[in-house]
C-alpha cells in the first residue's frame, strides 16, 4: 500500500472512527513498535511488557496523526513510541528503591549543579560535573537521569560554552541496528521547520564532525555568526523533540 492509500485511511479513520479501520493501519506499523521495544530489552523489564506499551503509543499515535500536515506516520510514531517506553521506564524506576551509591552521587549532583548554576546562571556540563564530584562522565548522566535533572536527550555544553553533543554520546556504546533507525526519524521530525541552511550548519558541526571556523567557511558567514545560531537550533531542537514525544 502507498504512502497515499495509506493517508486516505487515516482521513477514513478520522472521519468515521471506525476501530476496525484504526487496528488495520496499526497493523501496518506493528513493526516499528516491535522495533523499538526490541531496542530497550536487556534493561530489566521483559519484552513482552515493553511490546505492549509500544503497541499501545502506536494506537495512541494513529489517533493523533494528521495526514494533511505533509509528514510521514513513520517520522511521526518513531519518537512517540521512543518517549513512551522511556516515560515507562521513569515511572517504574520510581516505584524501585535506587542503589545506595546511586542516591548518594545523584544527591551530590543535584547539590553541586544547584550551586553551579545559582553563582554562574548556567547549568554545568557533564564534564564539570565529572571532574568536580571526581565521578565518570557516565556515572554522572546516570545520577542526572536518575534524579530528573537532566534527560538522555538533552544537549551537552562544553565548558567553552560550545555543545559537545547528545548525552547518549557519553555513555558506554550501546548501539545496535535500530539505534540509527530511531535517530534518523527523531530528528528528521525535529528539523522539520529547519531552513536549508540551518540543516546545513547542524550536518557539518554534528555529522561532519567539522569545527565552528570550517563550518563558517563552508556557509560564508562568520564564526561568531555560527557560534550563534548554533545555539539557538540546539534549543529549539531540543524543544521540538520534547514536543514531539
Amino acid at each position: 500500500m502507498t504512502n497515499e492509500e495509506m493517508n486516505e485511511l487515516f482521513r477514513l479513520y478520522k472521519q468515521t472512527g471506525d476501530i476496525a479501520i484504526r487496528n488495520r493501519i496499526a497493523e501496518k506499523y506493528l513493526y516499528i513498535a516491535d522495533i523499538l521495544a526490541k531496542k530497550f530489552v536487556g534493561r530489566g523489564v521483559e519484552y513482552d511488557d515493553l511490546k505492549q506499551v509500544a503497541s499501545y503509543a502506536l494506537l495512541r499515535g494513529v489517533d493523533r496523526f494528521n495526514p494533511d500536515l505533509g509528514m510521514q506516520f513513520t517520522t511521526f510514531i518513531t519518537p512517540t513510541i521512543t518517549g513512551e517506553i522511556k516515560n515507562y521506564f521513569r515511572d517504574k524506576s520510581r516505584m524501585v528503591k535506587l542503589p545506595r551509591r546511586l542516591g548518594e552521587i545523584s544527591a551530590s549532583v543535584r547539590n553541586f549543579s544547584a550551586e553551579y548554576e545559582a553563582e554562574y546562571g548556567e547549568k554545568p556540563s557533564v564534564k564539570k560535573i565529572a571532574e568536580q564530584l571526581h565521578l565518570t562522565e557516565e556515572e554522572a548522566v546516570r545520577a542526572l537521569e536518575v534524579g530528573g535533572t537532566l534527560s538522555l536527550d538533552g544537549m551537552v555544553s562544553g565548558a567553552d560554552g560550545e555543545t559537545e553533543g547528545s548525552l547518549y554520546s557519553v555513555l558506554a556504546d550501546g548501539e545496535d541496528k535500530y539505534e540509527a533507525f530511531e535517530t534518523k526519524e527523531a530528528l528528521r521530525s525535529a528539523m522539520r521547520d529547519f531552513s536549508e541552511t540551518e540543516k546545513a550548519l547542524i550536518r557539518y558541526r554534528y555529522a561532519e564532525e567539522l569545527s565552528q571556523s570550517e563550518t563558517a567557511k563552508r556557509l560564508g558567514v562568520s564564526q561568531m555568526f555560527v557560534s550563534r545560531m548554533e545555539r539557538k537550533l540546539l534549543l529549539k531542537l531540543k524543544e521540538n523533540l520534547k514536543n514531539s514525544i
